[in-house]
């Protein structure tokens, strides 16, 4: 499967690679959002490796302190050196998968400008190709990662039960959310920075459309759509997949051991996630490829990124139908296949909904959109009351439906014969995880699409291109934010319903730990309520330091681009050309720098409230303190 997925991003690559590259003006456009995306990365990449070596020897040492894995005759040093390495492989994994993603969106964003000379159809179908190139190679990636740990420790370890390997492999998915901190954070800082810097001066005080090349920040502004939109989103989509993987290999290893399965099933539990994401490569591919076969030019381009994701849900489910029957059929356990089956079509019903929902508040066609529009003939203030107004009310429905696939899941999984209960309520949680992101690959597709589609309407404004190339790049991006929206709204939802799973085995991993069962968490204790309004309190802080330093980078950003202006008349009577380099530059080392408190704040906060109850604990003769307060 991920051979497949490899061979047809590579065709995919050829086929957008192939087109021409439009006129020589927006060549000149083109290339130094390239270099400015590429140098962003090479230093934010070096950040990274900077902080990730010392990171995986401090993993290799805290192993030294953990009691072993009943059942694994592996040495306490050998345990944390398979952490390590794994934490290292998920690093390289999500690195190269966002590399990548940049690469090929920064050659494809030209190329859709160039094809909208033509025809609005042909700009859709290399638009939606180049961002299905990055998605499926991502995927892949992550799969291939995956299942390169698996078969590495099943050969250095061949007479290990293969029930124990997923316990081994969880420094994977550490390595994959550990880059999609840096990417998320730290292209998110970038993208919106510039953004707002641009436009602060170029609409506002100049009265310069948005793109125009007038503007000096208007590089660092498509810039930051790719390694923000681009980039982050498809890091945190390969943290999001990586973990839901090995999460729910744990728990199949474990309630197949609970209920005393056979090696042979026991393994085919074990391997399910990665068949399902391996089965997420092929139907998402057949999605992108009935999109690339779209002749029509009239019709919306939400219209026809729909159908193609209504056929990879609909492949989905068979592909599902096959995989749980024949992995999840228990002998002893009949009929527990299906209630899996069913908290697989959960987890679609939630993916669903959740895009139909977020394109419903996020889509100008569609009355919360419409009813802002309506807001700003009457003023700013009404427009930002009635903006925060739709936002707040937008979370009800996703929150609902993720409430209620939770339940179904949870409860499928416990009627279903295998184990106590309450591991394969465990289970389905897993299991509905798995049917809502069984997509990812054909929603990642749908997001990447975004900033290709808003690069591409750039290129076709600076380049001074004319009117019919602009409208029609301007359809695509209205339609590139709403799937970067979905996507957005996506990832949380997965992440809302995965993270059911991941309490779980938090709880597990302590009771092993500490060899005492941890079954509850007392929030009538008065150090577990402290630390969750310690918890809550830290959401708020953390998005008022990321704000904060959009707001500082954004002021830099400014102050530049009035710079420029004031010293140089010509470039308003394009006379000149203003130094998009320096803008450039300036948001990539002031992103860097800014993201540093608050991804401290992120990383150390845990740490330190774990520790300090702990030790709290320890005085006052209750070992498990320290957990319950860092759960709670």
């Amino acid at each position: 499967m991920c051979a497949f997925g490899f061979a047809y991003s590579s065709k995919l690559h050829d086929e957008v690679l192939s087109l021409d590259t439009g006129t020589q003006e927006m060549r000149d456009v083109s290339e130094p959002i390239r270099v400015g995306a590429e140098g962003f990365l090479n230093v934010q990449y070096r950040a990274v490796t900077t902080y990730a070596l010392p990171l995986g020897l401090f993993i290799l040492i805290s192993y030294l302190f953990r009691p072993p894995l009943e059942g694994v005759s592996i040495s306490r040093f050998g345990l944390g050196f398979v952490a390590a390495v794994c934490f290292y492989i998920g690093c390289g994994c999500s690195a190269l998968s966002g590399y990548t993603s940049m690469y090929v969106a920064s050659m494809t964003n030209i190329r859709v400008a160039s094809a909208a000379r033509r025809s609005y159809g042909e700009a859709l179908i290399v638009c939606f190709r180049g961002g299905a190139f990055s998605a499926v190679l991502n995927i892949s990636l992550c799969v291939t990662g995956v299942t390169t740990v698996y078969i590495l420790i099943r050969c250095v370890y061949w007479n290990l039960d293969p029930k124990h390997i997923p316990m081994l492999m969880v420094g994977y998915g550490f390595g994959a959310s550990f880059v999609a901190l840096f990417m998320q954070l730290g292209g998110g800082i970038y993208t919106k920075a510039a953004d707002v810097g641009a436009d602060l001066v170029g609409k506002i005080e100049k009265s310069i459309p948005e793109d125009d090349p007038r503007n000096p920040a208007v590089i660092a502004d498509l810039v930051g759509d790719m390694v923000g939109d681009c980039v982050g989103s498809s890091a945190d989509v390969f943290e999001s997949v990586a973990a839901e993987i090995i999460g729910a290999m744990i728990l199949g290893s474990t309630l197949a051991t609970e209920a005393d399965l056979p090696p042979n099933e026991t393994t085919k539990f074990v391997l399910f996630p990665l068949l399902v994401h391996g089965m997420d490569i092929l139907v998402s591919s057949v999605g992108i490829m009935y999109v690339g076969s779209l002749e029509s030019a009239h019709t919306d381009p939400m219209v026809q990124l729909q159908k193609g994701y209504r056929i990879a849900v609909g492949l989905s489910i068979a592909g599902f139908l096959v995989l749980t029957r024949w992995l999840l059929a228990a002998a002893g356990h009949p009929g527990a296949w299906a209630n899996y089956f069913a908290c697989g079509l959960c987890g679609m019903a939630c993916g669903y909904g959740i895009v139909l929902s977020t394109q419903y508040y996020t889509d100008y066609a569609y009355k919360p959109v419409r009813s802002i529009a309506e807001a700003s003939t009457t003023g700013h203030g009404t427009n930002i009351i009635t903006g925060i107004s739709v936002g707040m009310k937008s979370t009800c429905i996703p929150t609902c439906i993720i409430t209620v696939s939770v339940l179904l899941a949870y409860h499928l999984g416990r009627t279903s014969t295998l184990g106590s209960g309450h591991n394969a309520g465990l289970f389905g949680t897993a299991v509905a995880t798995m049917g809502m992101l069984s997509t990812a690959c054909y929603i990642l597709s749908m997001n990447n699409y975004g900033p290709i589609a808003d690069n591409a309407g750039g290129i076709a404004e600076m380049s001074m291109q004319p009117e019919h190339v602009r409208d029609a790049t301007d359809r695509l991006d209205a339609a590139g934010n709403v799937t970067k929206a979905i996507t957005k709204g996506y990832s949380i939802g997965s992440a809302a319903m995965a993270c059911f799973l991941l309490f779980g085995a938090f709880m597990d991993e302590f009771s092993t730990f500490a060899g005492i069962p941890f079954t509850t968490v007392d929030i009538a204790t008065p150090e577990v309520l402290v630390s969750g309004l310690l918890g809550s309190m830290i959401i708020f802080y953390f998005t008022g330091l990321s704000i904060a330093a959009v707001g500082k980078t954004a002021h830099q950003v400014v102050l530049e681009v009035r710079r420029q202006f004031a010293n140089d008349p010509g470039i308003m009577t394009y006379k000149s050309k203003p130094d998009y380099k320096a803008c450039v530059s300036l948001v990539t080392k002031a992103a860097l720098s800014e993201m540093r408190l608050p991804a401290a704040v992120c990383v150390g906060t845990p740490i330190a409230v774990g520790l300090t109850f702990r030790a709290v604990g320890d005085l006052t003769g209750r070992p498990l303190l320290g957990a319950e307060c860092l759960a709670r």
